[in-house]
């Protein structure tokens, strides 16, 4: 074998060498990639249980205003007939 055949043989080998090891490295990253994106898509689902836990608290603080309010506006109304009553 004359030194080109050699050489060819030897760059062939370590081509093969190098992206068989470039290639189990993407395999390890791809499974870095797939458990990061699981505890994104957990957080993601904590974060919309926890929204939503606040948006249903703040409709319930809401409609204890409007009870307030309303509650409010009925004592004032009998208030000012009492009073219009008892200065007749």
């Amino acid at each position: 074998m004359d030194t080109t055949q050699i050489l060819l043989t030897l760059v062939v080998t370590v081509l093969t060498i190098l992206l068989s090891i470039i290639g189990v490295q993407v395999v390890f990253i791809l499974i870095e990639i797939r458990k990061s994106m699981e505890k994104v898509n957990k957080m993601l689902s904590d974060a919309t249980i926890v929204t939503s836990g606040i948006g249903r608290s703040v409709t319930g603080m809401s409609g204890l205003m409007e009870g307030l309010k309303t509650g409010l506006s009925f004592v004032n109304f009998f208030g000012k007939k009492r009073s219009s009553q008892s200065q007749e």
